[in-house]
């Protein structure tokens, strides 16, 4: 079978069969009895005072729906099958794929809505694009698979598969110039990936998000009644955070939110300023379900 390939193609092809052994054997730890719930992905922390920024690519945080593929559909974080249409995933390569699900800047609503169904309406995800950055359990540093991604996807030449686009900064300053120029045009901040870094799962300082403002997921643990004109609804959410701190969230409520508020045990989003000496986060307000 090998015998009339060029060398070239043919170290492409083991290559491609070795990043879909790996990031098969991935998807099935991940999906096992032991290890049910959530992928075992890679997570960012927050950017520090000390980052050095020059080490690291860079890359706009896309505001969408994390997805995983694993060669036969795609997942989401919770591990959860998305019920994408046929034609959507037709076409896509044999390697492990992590990416979002995006509709564009400011579109998160817009896209949660066209993810969630179970009956896929065609003409909605003619709008989504899956953007590609990362191969699960792929070898080599981030740069290299970064690489690998740009030829994957190239080679697999489906219209809305992309890969992100990573750059590089010369300095903090350039990096902060960055984040105003993307944050004033409607994204949402900035990506940093360890250049070196190998591939691993979990919260890590190989990943970083840069956001003019703080954010961070926590489980709802209790609903607290409404007072005044909230009376009869909710008047905030009593959460706890992954850290361990329980706290009320009221701010950033709407009042169709009140009236039927996620239930307990679910996983939400907040933004805050800063925290406290004792870890709680000032100015909290709620953002969003998190898409499981």
């Amino acid at each position: 079978m090998y015998r009339y390939l060029s060398q070239k193609k043919l170290v492409r092809l083991r290559l491609t069969q070795r990043l879909a052994l790996w990031g098969m054997a991935l998807v099935l730890g991940a999906l096992s009895p032991a290890r049910a719930g959530e992928l075992p992905l890679l997570l960012a922390k927050t950017i520090g005072k000390d980052t050095p920024v020059t080490q690291y690519l860079v890359s706009e945080k896309l505001d969408g729906v994390r997805a995983f593929w694993d060669g036969r559909v795609l997942r989401t974080r919770g591990g959860g099958k998305i019920d994408a249409p046929a034609w959507f995933v037709e076409g896509f390569p044999a390697p492990a794929l992590d990416g979002e699900l995006w509709a564009g800047r400011g579109r998160f609503e817009r896209l949660s809505g066209i993810v969630r169904k179970e009956r896929p309406v065609d003409a909605e995800w003619r709008e989504v694009r899956y953007m590609i950055f990362e191969l699960p359990g792929a070898p080599g540093s981030f740069r290299q698979r970064a690489g690998a991604i740009q030829r994957i996807v190239g080679e697999a030449a489906v219209p809305w598969l992309r890969a992100v686009e990573q750059f590089e900064v010369e300095n903090r300053a350039a990096l902060e110039r960055k984040l105003v120029s993307v944050v004033r045009a409607g994204g949402e901040g900035l990506m940093l990936h360890r250049a070196d870094a190998l591939y691993a799962t979990g919260r890590s300082d190989d990943l970083l998000k840069m956001k003019p403002f703080h954010d961070a997921e926590a489980e709802v643990i209790g609903h607290l009644p409404g007072k005044g004109k909230y009376k009869g609804m909710l008047g905030a959410l009593r959460v706890r955070s992954e850290d361990g701190v329980e706290f009320n969230l009221g701010s950033g409520l709407s009042d169709a939110l009140r009236r039927d508020p996620p239930p307990l045990g679910t996983i939400v989003t907040y933004r805050y300023r800063q925290r406290t000496s004792r870890g709680l986060p000032r100015f909290a307000s709620y953002h969003r379900v998190r898409d499981n």
